[in-house]
């Protein structure tokens, strides 16, 4: 796909809150998963506009390679957001998407631009601890059967393998860099019966912030509560994130 603008590309939703907004909401989508796979914008205010990110191997771009190095992603990710940043902003991330949306941020200070407000992290143990379950390597078969396509036509699970390897890669082979904590309020979310993930793990990002840190658990929700739970979840973005009054 090409583009005059990469951020038409990478950032879906871009714009389309002005003139009126007021915030914008960087969202960071779960491996294999496209921007169309997040419905959030319905349920936040209007003064905050929603960008979803959109990484190259899955809808309107699918005929670009994925990629398979986070540190890929975020050279091209960071400089894109930092031209956007003249609202106050947040990001939200779920799964994948929370290690893309805390090392955009890791990247976006080391190139000395606007901060998010707050960065609201969801479904993922904090970084540098242990995967305890890779899948990246696993064989197709084994593979398929660990991923939540429940509904998803055989064919289509076929043709979403190589995607999903890929987004697997990406962050099962990252290796964790130390810095300082960031200085931005984090919001760590799961559900309380996410299997993937533990509270320890999920508490242990808070050595990751400087600033204020919560922990908020979906009760009874599985890993991908964010499918159903938009309205509960775009309430906690606003009690934490809230627009200017």
């Amino acid at each position: 796909m090409t583009t005059a603008d990469p951020a038409t590309a990478w950032l879906r939703g871009l714009g389309r809150g002005a003139p009126t907004a007021e915030r914008r909401l960087f969202v960071f989508p779960h491996a294999g998963a496209g921007a169309s796979a997040y419905r959030l914008a319905p349920h936040l205010p209007d003064p905050v506009e929603v960008c979803t990110v959109q990484l190259p191997g899955r809808e309107g771009r699918f005929g670009e390679p994925a990629l398979t190095c986070l540190d890929e992603a975020v050279a091209t990710l960071a400089p894109l957001v930092a031209e956007h940043t003249d609202l106050p902003y947040a990001f939200f991330g779920h799964s994948m998407g929370s290690l893309i949306a805390f090392e955009t941020a890791r990247g976006l200070r080391r190139l000395g631009t606007r901060l998010p407000e707050h960065l609201f992290l969801s479904g993922m143990r904090a970084p540098g601890l242990p995967d305890r379950d890779p899948r990246h390597a696993l064989p197709d078969g084994e593979l398929l059967a660990t991923a939540e396509l429940d509904g998803v036509d055989p064919e289509l699970q076929e043709l979403l393998l190589p995607l999903l390897r890929a987004d697997l890669t990406l962050c099962e082979t990252h290796a964790h860099r130390d810095e300082a904590p960031l200085p931005c309020p984090l919001t760590v979310l799961a559900g309380s019966a996410d299997e993937t993930v533990s509270e320890p793990e999920l508490l242990a990002w808070r050595r990751h912030t400087t600033a204020a840190f919560a922990l908020h658990l979906f009760p009874g929700a599985p890993h991908l509560y964010v499918r159903g739970a938009e309205q509960e979840l775009a309430e906690t973005i606003t009690r934490a994130f809230p627009a200017r009054g």
